[in-house]
């Protein structure tokens, strides 16, 4: 799965305005509004049509000015235009929660489907194989493939989320998705099921990366870890939900009904998407907001309306009438895209060997994700040796589910339980040692406080998965490591995401971007070496080497936590935000 896309720096980070006063002030009533002219009317600026416009910026907090005349200069004018409903550009921060909810549901069920899809392709292997006269290893790329395409395809999309928003973008890669979905079910090749699974990353990419630039158009930094927690959840639970199922499919029909099935929950998720999910990227409401209030200016001058009453300067009272238009600072300052396709390819790279934090995170995260794509070779491999039938082995990815559902859960009463502290160490000013260590909490380091301890659930699943991974030893016990491995991998992406995105601000996308490609890559290659590994280390081997470099990992955010500030103040990317 691609990293969440996030970006700090859009112009929707700016506060909403009280939509009830500006319309208030747009409307009045016409009596009111020309008892407030104080002008005589002998002495009023009379505007024409042909007076030259002056442009403002618009933002969320701007207060919409009234107009100067509420009399046209065309004596045979209709009454004026009646003002346009704003309500629809609103800031995605002031949205009803359960709007919000709505939205960040709809986004973690995509991710979902995009992860069950990620998991979905190894239960078919053996009869692919078999179709088409070709090893085992070599089906597997069909995984590597599909992982390129979801590591490459962010860093194009993603500007163009930022120039036409997400919506259109979604539908877009959907419908993509949807079409290489029926491209792998019908395909009479080998090579054909190699390019359609790189498209079908491709598209469901964007199901992922920008899930994340949904949670941040729509709650501030330190309200994020609720939705996010339940991201990083559906997209582990949907890994694991893969196999679950098309372990069912494979062994009772033909392996392309594995696909079949993706082609119709995506076909449903794509309309659904289509019809239900509406623009949450800040920026380009605001901009169909000026370019609504233009066309009302231009339709109330033709009609004879000229004119609104700007104060002459910050904080006066006094009003002069003009030909005003509005502009938006974001689209102004927005490269072409070509400027921004490049920054998105070349930046990430530039961080990852430039900045430690983005390099070691990345190693981290890459290595846990390697080992859950891992899991599609080595749970058949395991139990299918202990006499499971493929479908009773697949079975076993339950407890990945399992796992990542209460990873969740546990995520967000931690999170909960944080916030409780803050709150009661912020009001104890007169013990320096606990406010100390609340405002430390507070910062970057903070999200890594319980991953330290939760991540070495990797490394401990790894190490149990491996010694008890022998036929006289029940089914049950390596199928728990399963589970506690997941939520070990589960805390090491959503600190990484976290973190990355509280100290980098308006460069998270590029740190997120960099871990997200590596993840994406070694996740792709590991299925390829699974079976190699487990048979010539022998399991016991296996999971003591992987156990072993999980454990060497684990110190990542241990030297953050004592040395983050230390270690962002030398970042000329990170170190800005220490001041003050």
């Amino acid at each position: 799965m691609a990293a969440p896309e996030i970006d700090e720096a859009d112009s929707n980070r700016i506060s909403d305005e009280d939509f009830a006063d500006s319309q208030n002030n747009l409307k009045g009533n016409n009596d009111s509004n020309r008892g407030s002219d104080s002008n005589p009317p002998s002495k009023r600026h009379i505007l024409e049509e042909n007076t030259p416009v002056t442009y403002h910026y618009l933002t969320f907090d701007s207060i919409l000015p009234q107009p100067s005349t509420w009399n046209s200069t065309n004596p045979s004018a209709t009454p004026a235009p009646a003002q346009p409903d704003l309500k629809r550009y609103t800031s995605p921060f002031e949205w009803a929660e359960s709007r919000k909810s709505f939205i960040v549901w709809l986004s973690c069920i995509a991710t979902l489907v995009t992860a069950y899809g990620a998991g979905s392709y190894a239960p078919a292997a053996q009869q692919m194989c078999e179709e088409w006269q070709v090893g085992e290893v070599a089906i597997l790329v069909g995984i590597t493939t599909f992982c390129s395409g979801f590591a490459i395809a962010p860093m194009v999309l993603a500007p163009f989320s930022e120039i036409n928003g997400r919506y259109p973008v979604f539908v877009a890669a959907g419908i993509l998705y949807f079409i290489c979905l029926i491209g792998c079910a019908i395909t009479r090749s080998y090579a054909g099921m190699l390019v359609a699974r790189f498209w079908v990353g491709c598209g469901s990419s964007v199901f992922s990366t920008m899930v994340g630039g949904v949670v941040s158009d729509l709650y501030h930094a330190q309200d994020r870890n609720t939705p996010m927690a339940l991201f990083s959840g559906t997209a582990l639970f949907g890994t694991g939900l893969g196999p679950l199922v098309s372990g069912f499919i494979a062994q009772n029909t033909h392996w392309r009904w594995i696909f079949w099935v993706q082609v119709i929950i995506c076909g449903l998720l794509i309309a659904t998407v289509t019809v239900c999910f509406k623009e949450t990227r800040g920026s380009i409401l605001l901009s169909r907001k000026a370019a609504c209030l233009n066309s009302w200016y231009e339709e109330r001058e033709k009609a004879g309306y000229v004119g609104f009453n700007i104060p002459t300067s910050s904080g006066s009272e006094k009003t002069e009438s003009q030909r005003i238009r509005w502009k938006v600072k974001a689209d102004e300052e927005r490269e072409s895209i070509s400027k921004m396709i490049t920054i998105s390819v070349y930046r990430p790279f530039h961080l990852l060997f430039t900045e430690p934090v983005v390099f070691f995170f990345s190693l981290w995260v890459s290595f846990s994700w390697a080992v859950l794509y891992l899991t599609f070779g080595a749970i058949p491999l395991v139990f299918e040796r202990s006499g499971f039938s493929l479908q009773e082995a697949n079975s076993v990815f339950a407890a990945m589910c399992v796992g990542a559902a209460l990873a969740t859960v546990l995520s967000i009463y931690q999170d909960r339980l944080l916030e409780r502290y803050l709150a009661s160490s912020s009001k104890n000013i007169k013990n320096p040692s606990r406010l100390r260590r609340s405002l430390d909490l507070s910062g970057p380091e903070g999200r890594l406080y319980f991953a330290c301890i939760e991540s070495a659930l990797l490394p401990i699943g790894l190490f149990w998965f491996g010694w008890t991974s022998f036929p006289s030893i029940p089914w049950i016990v390596p199928t728990l490591a399963v589970g506690c491995a997941t939520m070990g991998i589960y805390s090491i992406y959503l600190a990484t995401f976290n973190y990355l995105a509280d100290t980098y601000h308006r460069y998270a996308s590029s740190a997120l971007a960099a871990q997200s490609f590596c993840r994406n890559m070694l996740g792709g290659i590991f299925p390829l070496v699974t079976v190699a590994l487990f048979k010539n280390l022998t399991f016991q081997g296996a999971g003591s080497l992987l156990g072993g470099v999980g454990a060497l990992l684990t110190f990542v955010p241990w030297v953050l936590t004592f040395y983050g500030p230390k270690i962002r103040a030398r970042s000329k990317f990170a170190g800005e935000l220490l001041t003050g």
